[in-house]
């Protein structure tokens, strides 16, 4: 489970609770924009003290089990390696999943974005598509892939792979 996906399950059981990020980072301990940025999947790191705090808040535990035999594809580790293919420097995951959900490409990685959107196969854009959207609201990502291609202008428009409906 990545720290994103983490992040939106905390937003959601605190919504549910009918907490303000206030309210539960003053009660965890932290400061309300670490929670902020933990929620919208764009903190980088973040100390497992701190996570245990807001869990206990929340009444959430983290739990270490085995791992599914069945592993699902990780897209976005496959498209990382597609967008990596020509270049010395490496588009990371995290810089990766932090452009899809501000829709900001980091300085120096616009060629591997370029090369991502026209080289990977609709199929690998859909399900890294798909995985992103999981953390953050529905919506968002689309739009957030839109302005990465209005900056980028790659060959194909997404909207010959993005389901977006």
């Amino acid at each position: 489970m990545r720290l994103q996906e983490i992040g939106f399950r905390l937003r959601a059981a605190r919504l549910e609770q009918k907490l303000t990020q206030a309210q539960l980072a003053k009660a965890a301990g932290v400061s309300r924009t670490t929670l902020n940025q933990l929620e919208s999947g764009l903190v980088l790191d973040l100390s497992v003290q701190r996570l245990r705090a807001i869990l206990d808040q929340l009444g959430l535990a983290l739990i270490i089990q085995p791992a599914e035999k069945t592993v699902a594809p990780d897209f976005v580790r496959m498209a990382c390696t597609t967008a990596n293919v020509s270049y010395r420097e490496t588009l990371s995951e995290d810089e990766l999943i932090r452009a899809l959900l501000t829709g900001k490409i980091p300085a120096g990685r616009r060629p591997h974005f370029r090369t991502l959107l026209d080289e990977a196969t609709p199929a690998l854009l859909q399900g890294l598509a798909q995985e992103v959207s999981r953390w953050t609201k529905p919506g968002r990502l689309e739009k957030n892939l839109g302005m990465i291609a209005k900056d980028i202008k790659p060959r194909r428009g997404i909207s010959t792979w993005l389901k977006t409906g």
